[in-house]
């Protein structure tokens, strides 16, 4: 069971939360093998980073998740192909250019 333990601090200039983690002790350790090797300041710096890092997947992951649903939508693969018609010749000419200046 986890216990967190959340505490308001409004005296800094942007409002953290101060939280206490109960953590597996191997986890703990590994952690602070990774700060004596100068990988990350602290504690708290490590958890920060790995939180933002996590957020970050995440959000990948939903817009991946949507690009996939893109490949299935038959509306919008309609409107890709009319686009794909309507810039082709622009598409070649461009093509032709950049090959004439190579």
């Amino acid at each position: 069971m986890s216990i967190i333990n959340i505490k308001i601090d409004k005296t800094m200039s942007n409002s953290t939360i101060q939280i206490t983690l109960t953590l597996l002790i191997q986890l703990v350790q590994t952690v602070d093998s990774v700060i004596s090797q100068g990988k990350a300041k602290n504690r708290n710096d490590f958890i920060v980073r790995a939180i933002h890092n996590e957020l970050a997947a995440i959000k990948r992951a939903e817009i991946d998740a949507e690009f996939a649903e893109m490949g299935n939508d038959t509306e919008y693969q309609a409107e890709v192909k009319i686009i794909n018609r309507e810039f082709a010749h622009a598409d070649w000419e461009a093509f032709r250019l950049g090959e004439s200046q190579s």
